[in-house]
């Protein structure tokens, strides 16, 4: 298990389907002991999470870290607020973004990069009504085209 080593604790599939992922960012995450432990276990979830800038930091809210089983009273409150580890240029370009122009910044998935702990967040514009439905009939053209090439090759 070298430094490229990869592995995926949280996704946020809803993300995608309610939003536009303009641009992404990989950030760390300020965590405690315990916290490690619980996300190497994979409990995690960052479904109903969102990140804000506050005071030049970025801190994201919601993010559910169960309490890790054998910590007693090391454990923290599984949805306090957590900072972000990211450079002074990278917040200052999030900021303005969503000042300007309107968009959201939401977390996209939690992995581990070697033994660190990253947060994939995206930089996304919200998705009307039409757009969800668009993409849904998109994917269900595919799925019947890819069932009607499987069919066509087993009757071959």
């Amino acid at each position: 298990m070298g430094k490229d080593f990869y592995r995926l604790v949280a996704n946020n599939k809803k993300a995608y389907h309610d939003y536009f992922v303009e641009e992404t960012f990989e950030a760390g995450l300020e965590l405690v002991g315990t916290e490690v432990k619980s996300l190497r276990m994979g409990k995690c979830s960052i479904k109903e999470s969102f990140i804000r800038i506050k005071d030049g930091e970025a801190v994201i809210y919601g993010m559910n870290i169960s309490p890790y089983e054998k910590g007693n009273i090391f454990n923290r409150d599984p949805l306090r607020v957590r900072k972000l580890l990211l450079h002074k240029s990278e917040i200052r370009k999030l900021n303005q973004q969503v000042m300007q122009q309107g968009m959201a910044i939401i977390p996209l998935q939690v992995f581990f990069r070697g033994n660190l702990c990253k947060l994939e967040l995206g930089l996304c514009r919200g998705k009307k009504l039409y757009d969800k439905r668009e993409d849904i009939a998109r994917k269900d053209q595919k799925r019947e085209a890819e069932r009607d090439y499987k069919v066509r090759n087993l009757r071959a």
